[in-house]
């Protein structure tokens, strides 16, 4: 079969049994590998579900300009689906996200603001803030919104979420994603629980982020929040699209601990993975003690390591940061 464009290359990604990783944990552990997606993330089925929805609501005109804030995947599947629907993007991002990053969403045409990260959501200078700012400016353009656009979970809920009750045959009972904007884990989570009401759902955030306080308060926690180094996962306001009373429980991980299992994953499974997919799997280990030999997790790994060459797979960058000797 031959495609009509890379769009319909987006989801139906493989499942894959983890071994040495996850060697003392008593549950069988699968990880949904993202990186299959054509643009080598997760963010490509809400990229596609993003722009359909939009034109199906007269949004997105033809020829019109896509703008979206972005830690780069979401940039990444926005713009192959608008270059195969013949849209224009511009990006804001920020100054922690990797070079390659950036280097890649320039590659496929589109336009790219980096912005500090260290500044307040509402600051003019937020890498939100300009983005909507582009979005009011900019004639025949569409402020894609993704931390607060529905489209993004219903993504997940029409696609993650069967393909992973299908592959896992319906055993699967615990479901462990890293958590940023909320659409993963909220629309593969609500069609899990649909299927299966004890199926838990597991959160994984960072330290410098308020989900898990916020779950667990329903309040932002102030102090919770401060600059950390994690990419993808994490926030410091609540998007729309988490959808709370899904999530069963958060767990957070370090930078350091995220970071070193992103190189496990390498060495030890043979996925070169991205940064959030090394805390992923440690969200996992801290749950071992709540596993039997009966259950079967579910662990889903957003995006690829190419993105991450020159921090998490760089030896340099892992000593300035004191993660490694």
């Amino acid at each position: 079969m031959i495609l009509k464009n890379i769009t319909e290359a987006i989801g139906n990604t493989p499942m894959v049994w983890l071994h040495k990783i996850v060697e003392d944990i008593p549950a069988k552990v699968a990880a949904k590998v993202e990186y299959f997606n054509p643009g080598n993330s997760i963010k490509d089925r809400i990229g596609l579900n993003l722009i359909l929805d939009a034109e199906e609501k007269g949004l997105l005109k033809p020829g019109g300009t896509i703008i979206e804030g972005t830690s780069g995947n979401t940039g990444m599947g926005l713009a192959l689906v608008a270059i195969a629907r013949g849209y224009k993007c511009i990006f804001t991002t920020t100054d922690k996200q990797s070079k390659e990053k950036v280097d890649i969403l320039r590659a496929v045409g589109a336009e790219v603001e980096v912005c500090p990260t260290n500044v307040e959501p509402d600051d003019p200078r937020s890498y939100y803030s300009r983005a909507k700012q582009l979005g009011e400016e900019i004639p025949n353009s569409f402020y894609v919104n993704q931390y607060f656009n529905l489209a993004n979970r219903e993504a997940h809920y029409k696609t993650t979420g069967p393909e992973i009750w299908k592959q896992t045959e319906g055993k699967i009972t615990h479901l462990v994603v890293g958590v940023g904007t909320g659409g993963t884990i909220s629309g593969t989570g609500k069609y899990l629980k649909e299927q299966n009401p004890d199926i838990k759902i597991i959160g994984v955030d960072t330290y410098g982020s308020t989900l898990k306080e916020y779950h667990e308060t329903g309040k932002i926690d102030p102090d919770a929040i401060y600059p950390y180094i994690t990419e993808g996962i994490g926030e410091d306001i609540i998007p729309s699209n988490i959808d709370f009373d899904i999530i069963d429980k958060f767990i957070k991980v370090t930078d350091k601990d995220g970071a070193l299992a992103t190189r496990d994953l390498a060495r030890m499974e043979g996925l070169f993975l991205g940064y959030s997919c090394g805390s992923a799997i440690e969200g996992v280990k801290q749950l071992k003690d709540e596993l039997t030999e009966d259950d079967l997790v579910v662990v889903i790994f957003h995006d690829h390591g190419s993105r991450y060459v020159g921090k998490v797979f760089n030896d340099d960058w892992l000593r300035e940061k004191g993660f490694i000797e």
